[in-house]
């Protein structure tokens, strides 16, 4: 598991993309869990931040694949 101490969405983006499968730790958002280059959203956690920096990265993953595309 990758800790990452700031949010820094096109680093963790890139990360999830090469590993494909795992979890990361961030700073103040705490553990995301991602599988077949997609964050998925944690069942207990209902903040609406950890909710909506999933769909951020999700979104960014999305346009990166595209880009390569």
């Amino acid at each position: 598991m990758r800790v990452f101490p700031v949010y820094a969405p096109k680093l963790i983006a890139k990360h999830a993309r090469i590993v494909i499968k795992g979890a990361i730790w961030v700073k103040d958002l705490g553990r995301l869990e991602f599988e077949k280059g997609r964050f998925l959203l944690p069942g207990k956690s209902g903040l609406p931040k950890v909710k909506s920096a999933v769909q951020e990265l999700n979104q960014l993953l999305d346009s990166q694949t595209k880009q390569l595309s």
